[in-house]
């Protein structure tokens, strides 16, 4: 069972620089921590363009040759978890296409809430897809006869889709880069010493290859990147809703990123301090559930004065339960993730932090870890509110019915964890925290407000009719001929 969100995607892009696709390979490298499911490269000179994808993490994926074989100056990566279409190598970006406009490769991190009514009507126009994932329709309407010319065939795409989207895209002879108009999806432009540009889900994957951040991409903007420099269209001037998912700061993004001008590791330490003032408790130690809760643990270590102790130990090598596929996996890595030092809790009263609980069943198990080394007391406190909507704009928490806060009572959790304390932070505290105002943000999953409608029944039925329909057509040759499934 999964105790935390599954991720959605890493994006990268690079325009003038030799080795564009090692580059990306350092960036994806960077960025791994949001998808660890599929990867891929897309590189060009400007003349032919080259592709690898693959299943796994991307140190698995691109070796020596394969990366020397991504000739070009450009290049455009993904890193991947499924939270639409199947988990298959089909299904890994980036895509790429062959069309009048010549070749295009595209990278998506978010979720179309229209795709399905998009799908339909270019499907009933003809249009063939290869894969499940709503990101192959954006390559479909770029694909499209327009009057206008190139960038007004860019304008018009995104605002045909609705939903979540940060993207970037190759051409023959640009860098794209694009952000919905809400903002849900962050997206950093970056510049190395060589002049070559950059774009990023997050700005930990400019550190990493020493480039300087610029700016962050704005909600609505498309920037286009080509020999001549960088230039910025906006392609809803109109809309001023502004919707950033705030659980980037709260647990997805890196907390060596900075997004909006706001370091991650500063707002989650602070939200840790935001923590130790809505719920004083008397106890010995803060322990922290590693990685998620780290800096909260320690922000509520300094406001309260309690010692901040690592008393779990976490095993590096065991990816994130929630990221595996297979829930065989995940229910293996949940009980291998973490390993308890009994010497440092018992006899003592201990707090322990985490960012969310979604359905809390390795909430309960490291509670009752705990009290069979001997804690005389355990107090479960989270980063944030409690988790009581589904996410339909790219992130995979599950539905309204398998969320333990949208279910079940306050107290019936704290029983089901055996914990003696539960608290949540407050909407109020995390946003606080961020130093923005409720205005900036998506607070969807916390209390139901959805910036962009959409209709989740139509959309969840026609989406996995479309996957069946796949998993029973979709083949292709293995390296010795044989048949595989590909969904």
């Amino acid at each position: 069972m999964q105790n935390h969100p599954k991720h959605y995607c890493g994006i990268f892009g690079i325009f003038g620089h030799p080795n564009a696709a090692e580059l990306t390979y350092y960036g994806l490298y960077a960025l791994q921590h949001r998808g660890q499911e599929s990867a891929g490269i897309a590189s060009t000179d400007g003349k032919e363009f080259r592709l690898h994808r693959g299943m796994g993490l991307v140190p698995q994926i691109f070796g020596g040759e394969i990366l020397h074989g991504l000739v070009g100056s450009r290049a455009i990566g993904h890193t991947r978890y499924s939270t639409q279409g199947s988990s298959a190598i089909v299904n890994a970006q980036p895509l790429m296409v062959d069309c009048a406009k010549g070749r295009i490769a595209i990278g998506h991190n978010g979720n179309l809430t229209n795709a399905s009514a998009l799908r339909d009507e270019l499907e009933a126009r003809g249009s063939i897809f290869q894969t499940t994932v709503d990101s192959e329709i954006i390559l479909h309407l770029l694909a499209q006869p327009n009057r206008g010319g190139h960038e007004s065939a860019l304008v018009e795409t995104v605002r045909r889709i609705e939903g979540a989207y940060s993207l970037v895209m190759l051409t023959e002879n640009e860098l794209v880069g694009a952000r919905d108009p809400n903002g849900f999806r962050p997206l950093s432009l970056g510049r190395m010493d060589n002049g070559a540009w950059v774009l990023a889900s997050e700005t930990c994957a400019f550190d990493l290859i020493h480039a300087q951040f610029v700016r962050d991409i704005e909600p609505g903007e498309i920037v286009i990147i080509d020999e001549t420099g960088v230039r910025s269209l906006q392609a809803f001037p109109e809309h001023k809703r502004r919707a950033f998912c705030i659980f980037e700061y709260v647990y997805f993004a890196r907390p060596d990123s900075t997004i909006a001008g706001r370091n991650v590791y500063k707002v989650r330490v602070e939200m840790g301090r935001q923590l130790a003032r809505e719920h004083r408790i008397e106890a010995d130690i803060v322990v922290p559930v590693p990685d998620s809760g780290n800096c909260a643990a320690l922000g509520y270590s300094l406001e309260s004065g309690i010692p901040y102790e690592m008393a779990f130990v976490r095993n590096h090598y065991v990816g994130r339960s929630f990221l595996q596929p297979s829930q065989f996996i995940r229910d293996f890595a949940v009980r291998v993730k973490l390993n308890l030092i009994a010497d440092l809790v018992r006899g003592k009263r201990v707090v322990i932090v985490d960012d969310s609980i979604v359905r809390g069943t390795t909430s309960k198990a490291r509670v009752t870890s705990l009290k069979e080394a001997g804690a005389k007391s355990v107090h479960v406190l989270i980063s944030c509110p409690p988790h009581r909507n589904p996410c339909v704009y790219g992130i995979d928490f599950p539905e309204r019915s398998k969320l333990m806060a949208a279910n079940y009572s306050h107290d019936e959790i704290r029983k089901y964890l055996s914990a003696d304390t539960l608290g949540y932070l407050s909407e109020d505290g995390m946003v606080n925290a961020t130093g923005f105002g409720k205005e900036s943000f998506c607070l969807a999953c916390y209390n139901g407000d959805y910036p962009v409608k959409f209709d989740p029944s139509i959309d969840k039925h026609i989406i996995e009719n479309r996957r069946k329909r796949a998993g029973r057509l979709a083949v292709e040759l293995d390296a010795e001929g044989r048949q595989q499934r590909l969904l």
